[in-house]
């Protein structure tokens, strides 16, 4: 339960202290975290590693840093999450291609979203349900309840649905029949039954619900991406629609449509290392842990 007790406490104090304040404070925090937890460091930096096979170790390490103080600004904007309204909206996120969402809608068989662990994910489902889009995202759940039940709390607080990961397809199957968009994270694949592809030259498995889902469906797929700036203001960029011709051969067809989204989640990795927050080793052997 001290977990949970942090977390409720990181909330007050988020939501009392100025947003700049929260942020110095979290970054503080994280500088401690990163210098006393080698296994993240070395989970992250093993993972830079993959991305900059030629950078040099100043280079990892400055993105090591970012990593971990982006993460706590993260933690930060979802614990303020009851004070994100239309106004807020306005004043720290630039939203660009929105109107390609509009238009992917006008199909009326929903509206698949890929996107990944960068930046702030999170915000972004919460902007588009506060912005007036029907959106629903699926969410692994936390071990433990009072945690979870935190979390799903948050999430749901501007309208945005949760359809928890052990029962998604049903969920999410309704949520594009009913023409509404689906958030969907496509770099951690979280039940071992994915699409093995490249992924920064490695083989990867990746999550198939997206494409499952669309080519079930007929739902188009785009990708949407939240980058925080300097000034810790957001970039909310949509690309797609995401598709291909397809063929007989569904098998084949996943795995190219798959290639095709997660050649852009590449390029927003890449150039923006430091957003992407993933504390684990993304690259074990296939088959024998997930990847997230």
């Amino acid at each position: 339960m001290l977990n949970y007790f942090l977390y409720k406490l990181g909330q007050k104090l988020s939501i009392i202290l100025p947003l700049k304040i929260s942020y110095k404070i979290a970054v503080f925090l994280a500088d401690l975290h990163r210098l006393f937890s080698p296994g993240d460091r070395a989970a992250v930096k093993d993972n830079l590693k993959i991305i900059f096979p030629e950078a040099n170790d100043r280079t990892i390490e400055v993105y090591l840093r970012d990593t971990f103080r982006n993460f706590a600004k993260y933690l930060i904007d979802f614990l303020r999450f009851e004070l994100i309204d239309k106004n807020y909206i306005n004043k720290n996120i630039s939203t660009i291609n929105f109107d390609i969402v509009d238009q992917a809608l006008s199909g009326s068989k929903g509206v698949i979203i890929v996107s990944a662990h960068i930046a702030n994910w999170e915000l972004a489902g919460i902007a588009m349900a506060i912005l007036g889009y029907p959106i629903a995202c699926v969410a692994l759940s936390h071990r433990n309840k009072a945690i979870n039940d935190f979390f799903i709390k948050q999430r749901q607080l501007k309208g945005l649905e949760v359809i928890p990961l052990g029962r998604a397809a049903f969920g999410c199957l309704q949520t594009l029949k009913k023409n509404k968009l689906l958030a969907l994270v496509g770099d951690r694949d979280f039940t071992q039954a994915g699409i093995t592809i490249d992924f920064f030259g490695v083989p990867t498995l990746i999550p198939k619900g997206p494409v499952a889902f669309s080519f079930k469906t007929g739902a188009p797929i785009l990708v949407g991406i939240m980058i925080r700036g300097k000034d810790d203001k957001f970039q909310f960029i949509y690309e797609g629609p995401v598709e291909i011709e397809r063929s007989n051969d569904l098998e084949k067809d996943m795995k190219i449509l798959t290639e095709k989204y997660a050649r852009i989640l590449e390029r927003y990795i890449k150039d923006y290392p430091g957003q992407w927050l993933m504390f684990r080793r993304f690259w074990e052997p296939v088959g024998k842990n997930s990847c997230e």
